[in-house]
């Protein structure tokens, strides 16, 4: 599968602490997983799309104005498209019970998948559903809570991404209930190579995408 590329993208992913990012681009303004410990006064703009991996991560009725997402299925809103698939989440009690949600995000020609907190290895069902994916934004402190730092990369691999973000992690900010993991693990199972760190992953265009799959360390920016 060909890859969309476009011109100007000018996208920015922040780090908000646990599984919370905020995507803008020219178009769009998304926020995943806003909770108490990873606030994002993004999603009080009624123009975003906010996304929740499970239903206990959606915002109570009234808390946010944007446009919340949190089941599987097909949506748009304004110029970003968002696929919601179920998986089984990470707690489950029933290991067949599909009670989270994985999204894929196109928007300005550039695919993302947010993973959440489900189970390793996806299934080739949910590997269609994701189809070629660019960005990668992935849970990777582990604890029993979420993926552990081997089952990120299990899915890392799988999805080979050109950019991989982790989140969820012993960022030194964030209070966690279940102690997590620092990125040490994950440099670890990945190899230690090219990994950079960054305030802020920015991408201009497209075609600027890293060559060779890349883990961006970004830092906690509220």
């Amino acid at each position: 599968m060909i890859r969309l590329r476009r011109g100007g993208v000018n996208m920015e992913i922040d780090y908000r602490g646990a599984n919370c990012v905020v995507i803008k681009d020219k178009n769009a303004l998304i926020v995943v997983d806003p909770t108490a410990n990873a606030q994002a006064k993004e999603a009080q703009n009624p123009e975003a799309v906010i996304l929740a991996t499970q239903p206990a991560f959606a915002p109570a009725e009234g808390e946010a104005k944007g446009f919340v997402i949190d089941m599987p299925g097909e949506y748009e809103h304004r110029d970003v498209s968002v696929r919601g698939i179920a998986v089984p989440a990470h707690l489950a009690e029933d290991e067949h019970a599909q009670d989270a949600v994985m999204y894929r995000i196109e928007t300005m020609g550039v695919a993302i998948a947010i993973i959440g907190h489900t189970v390793a290895p996806l299934t080739d069902d949910d590997l269609e559903m994701l189809g070629q994916i660019d960005i990668a934004i992935v849970p990777v402190g582990g604890g029993g809570y979420t993926l552990d730092a081997q089952d990120a990369a299990t899915i890392v691999r799988q999805i080979s991404p050109s950019v991989v973000i982790p989140t969820h992690y012993d960022d030194g900010q964030t209070k966690y209930e279940v102690p997590q993991e620092s990125l040490a693990a994950l440099e670890k199972e990945m190899g230690n190579s090219n990994i950079e760190k960054q305030t802020v992953y920015k991408l201009k265009t497209g075609a600027s995408l890293p060559a060779n799959m890349t883990t961006y360390e970004l830092s906690r920016t509220k």
